[in-house]
């Protein structure tokens, strides 16, 4: 058993191997506080027949006993991962992923369990430092160690590893993962930031990243495996031969064509069957290796062409924005919608308002709590032209929703002015590639159609690269194509005033902050020319809500009146909510959020629960109602809830025999109220009769 420990962020952060799991290829314990996570490698020794991909799976599993908690629902056992979970395992996958060789295509899978939560510490940073920690040590081909922190900015100063309390205060989110001389991963989110103020975070979070490889490192010395030995496939050169000899002028021109995607795809379809057909009984069952060639001179000819002369597939500089047309307003039962084309790729956005009823409710480590701002994303297979299966929403879509939210989530307006409950659904109709920037552009619109007032406008833009050797160059708005056969793709989202989220992913082993400085610029300049046509096309959110958003009005009371609103058994609250056709939410501080479809009943239910939380005061005249008569007088209901006495010798001012010559049940009557005595209420309708004579015999 050997431990290492190094101190981030002023606590230890412990690296145990040799006493669990000791089956798997390897296996780290990792503790940061009182939170600990068990990751496990393993992989399997042979490769299945014909495989062309790399089989990466990385599961992350929060155990809710680490925190002392039953899980929630009916069968008290983890179920399928929750988002957290799977955004945190896709964390996880995303920066090792590009650190096993490329001819390596055993089939691999990672798992983080997190076995102890201290409510502090975030274990999802740990679980990957635990992944690589795993890989590096074990008999698993990787070209590692690599390290992952948490950067939050508090007060100004950057924090390494926040705890969930700090990290609230922040005005930086960011995860970062890279290796000792270069970055492979950021994802994060912040308030309006500069380019440079998020360009010394990562190098802050570099520093510290540097000491977890040195870590791993050490670990490795002392007890690492020798990796085990890759086959490697070879190519027949005289197969190349001929089939570059076929089809390399072709593809070229191919490449060089400004072709749409179908029609790209198409020309390469064609070619591959060319090949197959004059090659295939030369060379039987060779199919694959055939589709292969052509795949990597295709990627050959993509990137020395931008390189070399600057035109990208599509004709476009490296620094053009594809086309982009907006149309507002486009389903009318919806509280707003639009439609956002950017080049070949289009959302169709729309937003729900709700109320404090339709908040989601999120059970996890920490202590439940809700959410009122949500962000969904879907991908469905018609998009890129394929048939596909509808089984649920899969962790691509997770992820992308998961950044375009926090990429609008800084400009959204706080409850105690907006206090709606807001759905964004975002359904890509057509995709070649940056639909996750172009649901940030398409959310902040349609926003503004349905009159939310949200601070500023928010656009995003996803940047790629292509980089041989110290050559490089930088696209801004990639393509399909320049995502799969380039090196990076890095999104940034935004308003005009600065940086609200962003992600970046790479298939090299790490960029330098040389690049990634011209990226940000360079993406910066991309995302004010699309800031600008989207206030083209509109500049502010629109004055009014859709008339077919719910009418919500707010109100406060002290919170020993949540009690008397809400009533036994919410006998008080319910009856309400059936006489006035409403909704009604009350929060511990004593906020009430009244919802209706109408304006009009909204307001009835406030002016009743108004009353209804009134204080009587002496003197003041109430129009009250009839609910029991007595031989002594009647009971009279002033307000909601609260009924006083108008005694038989204050009905009139001549005397009254019988309380029913003058009363019945259900009667309206204006009374005053003389005294309060013990918590009772003495009224009077004689009073009110004297002053009115006397008004009389006055004129």
């Amino acid at each position: 058993m050997v431990t290492k420990q190094i101190e981030i962020g002023g606590k230890l952060l412990t690296i145990e191997t040799g006493r669990f799991a000791k089956q798997a290829n390897g296996a780290v314990m990792v503790r940061y506080g009182d939170t600990m996570v068990l990751v496990t490698a393993v992989a399997s020794h042979d490769v299945k027949p014909d495989q062309d991909f790399f089989p990466l799976q990385v599961e992350y599993r929060e155990k809710t006993s680490a925190a002392g908690k039953f899980p929630g629902g009916y069968i008290k056992r983890e179920g399928r991962p929750s988002e957290k979970e799977i955004l945190s395992a896709r964390l996880i996958d995303r920066p090792i992923r590009p650190l096993f060789p490329s001819d390596f295509k055993n089939e691999t899978q990672v798992i983080a369990f997190v076995l102890s939560h201290d409510g502090e510490n975030d274990a999802d940073v740990l679980a990957a430092v635990g992944a690589s920690a795993a890989l590096t040590i074990s008999d698993i081909p990787f070209d590692g160690p690599m390290g992952e922190v948490r950067v939050g900015r508090l007060d100004g100063n950057l924090i390494v590893n926040p705890t969930f309390q700090q990290l609230k205060e922040c005005d930086i989110d960011l995860v970062v993962g890279g290796t000792e001389d270069s970055l492979m991963m950021v994802e994060g989110e912040s308030n309006q930031i500069s380019e440079t103020e998020l360009l010394d975070a990562l190098k802050f979070a570099h520093q510290e990243i540097k000491k977890l490889v040195q870590l791993q490192n050490e670990l490795r010395s002392e007890l690492g495996k020798p990796k085990m030995i890759i086959s490697q496939v070879s190519v027949d050169e005289s197969l190349k031969k001929d089939v570059y000899d076929l089809a390399y002028d072709k593809l070229k021109a191919i490449v060089h064509s400004v072709l749409t995607k179908e029609e790209r795809s198409q020309k390469n379809s064609e070619l591959l069957d060319l090949v197959k057909s004059a090659l295939s009984e030369k060379y039987p069952e060779q199919e694959k290796v055939f589709g292969e060639l052509l795949h990597d001179l295709e990627k050959q000819f993509m990137r020395e062409r931008i390189l070399n002369e600057g035109i990208r597939l599509d004709g476009r500089s490296t620094t053009q924005i594809r086309p982009i047309t907006i149309d507002l307003g486009i389903l009318p039962r919806t509280h707003g919608s639009v439609l956002f084309t950017r080049g070949e790729t289009q959302s169709l956005t729309t937003i729900t308002l709700g109320t404090k009823n339709d908040e989601q409710i999120i059970d996890g480590l920490l202590e439940e709590y809700t959410k009122k701002f949500m962000l969904h994303y879907n991908f469905p297979p018609f998009s890129v032209g394929e048939v596909g299966k509808m089984s649920g929403v899969g962790r691509r879509e997770i992820g992308h929703g998961h950044l375009a939210e926090r990429a609008l989530k800084a400009v959204i307006p706080p409850e105690d002015q907006f206090p709606y409950t807001l759905r964004i659904i975002s359904d890509i109709l057509e995709s070649n590639s940056s639909s996750s920037m172009a649901t940030v552009c398409a959310g902040s619109l349609s926003l503004m159609d349905g009159g939310v007032p949200i601070k500023k406008a928010v656009a995003g833009i996803a940047m790629g690269l292509v980089k041989e050797g110290d050559k490089y160059a930088i696209l801004s708005d990639i393509l399909g194509n320049e995502d799969h056969l380039g090196d990076m793709d890095f999104k940034v989202a935004g308003t005009d005033g600065g940086i609200t989220a962003f992600q970046m992913d790479i298939k090299i082993h790490g960029i330098s902050f040389e690049i990634m400085e011209k990226a940000l610029q360079q993406a910066k300049e991309g995302r004010l020319h699309i800031l600008k046509i989207m206030n083209e096309a509109i500049s502010q959110p629109r004055e009014f809500l859709s008339q077919y958003a719910p009418r919500l009005i707010t109100m406060k009371v002290d919170t020993d009146q949540i009690g008397l609103i809400i009533g036994p058994g919410g006998k008080t609250i319910q009856g309400m909510q059936r006489l006035f056709g409403v909704e009604i939410a009350i929060d511990d501080d004593g906020t009430v959020n009244i919802a209706s479809p109408n304006k009009e009943s909204a307001t009835k239910c406030k002016e009743y629960i108004k009353k209804m939380t009134a204080t009587p005061e002496v003197g003041e005249v109430y129009d009250g109602i009839i609910t029991k008569i007595m031989d002594f007088g009647a009971f009279v209901e002033i307000l909601p809830g609260k009924e006083g006495l108008l005694h038989i010798s204050q009905i009139d001012n001549k005397r009254v025999n019988k309380v029913t010559d003058y009363f019945k049940e259900g009667d309206k009557v204006t009374v005053k109220l003389l005294k309060i005595e013990n918590g009772k209420f003495s009224l009077s309708r004689k009073e009110l009769l004297k002053e009115n004579n006397n008004e009389n015999k006055t004129e």
